[in-house]
């Protein structure tokens, strides 16, 4: 994740072809590991191809996974007893309210390793 989210960075900031000694650079100025097969497995993956494309095509299949919602609601709602469709989504809220509350920001950076 690391990897990805510096090449991103690296094109943000206006570099349209980045290198690895681009993403070494970046990975050195906030003193992280850089792995250097991972670098080149990246690079393997996108030579040829336009990031925003690819990023397009991931939000695509993302998009096709289900995840439940609205086929959950719907079942829900169509017995006699079930409560509506509106409490489970209020009840889901309030859980994950408590559990932001909870978190100390260490939770983000499992997001990079």
């Amino acid at each position: 994740m690391k990897v990805i989210a510096a090449f991103l960075l690296a094109k943000l900031g206006g570099n349209e072809s980045p290198t690895k000694d681009d993403l070494k650079n970046i990975f050195e100025s906030v003193g992280a590991e850089f792995d250097e097969t991972k670098i080149d497995l990246l690079f393997s993956l996108v030579k040829d191809h336009d990031v925003t494309e690819l990023i397009a095509v991931g939000r695509e299949k993302m998009g096709a996974l289900s995840s439940g919602g609205a086929a959950v609601a719907m079942v829900a709602g169509a017995g006699g007893n079930a409560p509506s469709a509106s409490e489970p989504v209020a009840e889901s809220k309030k859980v994950e309210e408590e559990k932001e509350e909870s978190d100390d920001g260490e939770g983000m950076m499992s997001l990079f390793d």
